[in-house]
């Protein structure tokens, strides 16, 4: 299983490169861009073909699945810690969940374990050094011991998806191993096959 995060700032040819990456078979692509607001998020879920965006998780303004037929919201960490103790209120504003993934992201894998609200698949950070973020430092989880969807961030490559699969890892997320890569659609169909 591999999620790609989408990069924090626009690139060039982004959507041109995204609709590749959604022929080649992507299945998740987290939306994550925190300096655009809902109007941007709005103007950007507009640039891609409708049939893809049932593949789109959103980070931000959760309510898109209310305009858009989405596959999922994503909490961060500090998202999750605000909301999710009573998330009957959260979700009451979100009218069309029904089918949609949940997931979020942690950084302790005994966080993870002890977490009680059931999600689809969990984000871990940093398993290796981080590619697209200076100085975040991996810090080789092992997670076979905890059983639940668990996919790894932080230091993918094409070279060391093995790596992910022997510490126990249902998948990886990736950012900069994609979208720094010379071809980000060779990149992803390596390591897409990886996990076919």
């Amino acid at each position: 299983m591999i999620i790609l995060i989408a990069p924090e700032n626009d690139i060039p040819n982004e959507i041109e490169i995204l609709h590749q990456l959604f022929q080649q078979g992507l299945e998740y692509y987290h939306l994550r861009k925190p300096d655009k607001n809902y109007h941007g998020h709005c103007e950007y879920l507009n640039q891609i073909d409708k049939q893809y965006h049932n593949r789109i998780v959103v980070h931000y303004f959760h309510e898109l699945v209310n305009e858009y037929n989405l596959k999922g919201v994503h909490f961060q960490e500090q998202k999750r810690k605000d909301h999710l103790d009573t998330p009957t209120d959260y979700f009451v504003k979100l009218n069309n969940m029904y089918g949609k993934t949940i997931s979020s992201s942690f950084h302790e894998p005994e966080e993870l374990k002890n977490c009680t609200f059931e999600f689809d698949y969990h984000l871990l950070s940093p398993v290796f050094s981080s590619i697209s973020k200076q100085g975040y430092k991996g810090r080789g989880f092992d997670v076979n011991h905890i059983d639940k969807t668990i996919i790894g961030m932080g230091g993918v490559t094409p070279d060391n998806l093995e790596n992910f699969t022997k510490l126990g890892f249902k998948g990886v997320g990736v950012l900069g191993g994609i979208w720094n890569s010379e071809n980000p659609v060779e990149a992803f169909k390596k390591m897409n096959s990886h996990f076919e």
